[in-house]
Formats: C-alpha cells, structure tokens, sequence
C-alpha cells in the first residue's frame, strides 16, 4: 500500500458512503475520525508507540520500528467508533452492528475506487488511551475498527475462503 494522498472528493464520497447503513432510529450510535497527513505520524508516534513501550519495555528494534510507523502505512486511516446511546426501544447490540456496518460501506467504497483498503483492529483498538485520543468514553464506547486506505503497489491476493457448503444451510 502506498501513502500517497487520496484526492479530497474520493475521500467525501468513501465517508458518505461509510453513512449509508441501518441505523434504526436514526441514532448515529458512531463516531468517524479521519486521520491523515501529518496527524498520521502525531497518533503512532504519541499514542501507539508510546502505549506499545509502556507495555512492551524491552522490545526489539524492528518491532519498535514496525510500531512508530502502523498508521503511515496508508494515505488515510478512518477509525469508527462505537457509541451507543441511551435508548428504551434499540438494543444496544443493534448500534453496535450499525457500526460495524460503517466500516464495511467504508472497505467496500474505498475498495470499489480502486484503493488499496484494508479493515484492521490491531491491539491498539482495545487500548483506553488510543480510545480517548479519538474522542471515545472508555466507560461506553468501542473501536469498531481502523480502515486503512492507499494506493495499490500490486493486485492483492486472495485469501483462502471458507467452503460455503460448511456454513451455508437453506431452510
């Protein structure tokens, strides 16, 4: 994946796209942060390699290198938020799908460009520190997932799928 910029009307077109999702009640129980630029380099270095030393003091160097740089890899890293709110007729398991569904409109758009564009959690999506940097209450809120997006370098290769005989029922 490459990390050239993503033109400004392709990036507007992939977050109106990550909206378009059940949203029972029209409760926007998300929140979309959009990283990119220089706050690309800001959020590795001052909150995923600061946590990642916190917790691992006597890492290698090649890892820690490999930890200073996760969201540089690509153009743009959209996180999503799960944020349910107080609701008497929505279950909370409703609002937190809604969200799951923003990261897919997001890969699936992004993807349909042409992008490079991968759907990530990592370990830094269960961090409270990475959680509040992005504006999340670490009593409530969840990170849904990190959508990596860049320019292709080469076609991807598909992974293994599983057997739809194995998980596929008609009733």
């Amino acid at each position: 994946m490459s990390n050239k910029e993503i033109p400004e009307d392709h990036l507007n077109l992939i977050l109106k796209a990550g909206l378009r999702v059940p949203d029972h009640g029209a409760l926007n129980p998300w929140k979309i942060k959009v990283i990119k630029g220089n706050s690309l380099k800001k959020v590795d270095e001052e909150v995923i390699l600061k946590e990642f030393l916190k917790e691992n003091p006597d890492a290698e160097q090649s890892i820690i290198d490999r930890e200073s740089k996760r969201l540089q890899r690509a153009s743009v890293v959209i996180a999503v938020i799960s944020s349910p709110v107080e609701n008497q007729k929505i279950p909370e398991w409703e609002m937190r799908l809604s969200s799951g569904a923003v990261c897919m409109n997001l890969l699936s758009c992004a993807q349909s460009l042409n992008y490079a564009a991968q759907w990530l959690t990592e370990w830094y999506a269960y961090n409270n520190a990475m959680l509040e940097f992005l504006g999340g209450d670490i009593k409530k809120d969840k990170i849904s997932g990190f959508i990596y997006i860049g320019h292709k370098i080469e076609e991807p290769q598909e992974r293994k799928r599983p057997d739809p005989k194995n998980i596929i029922t008609f009733i």
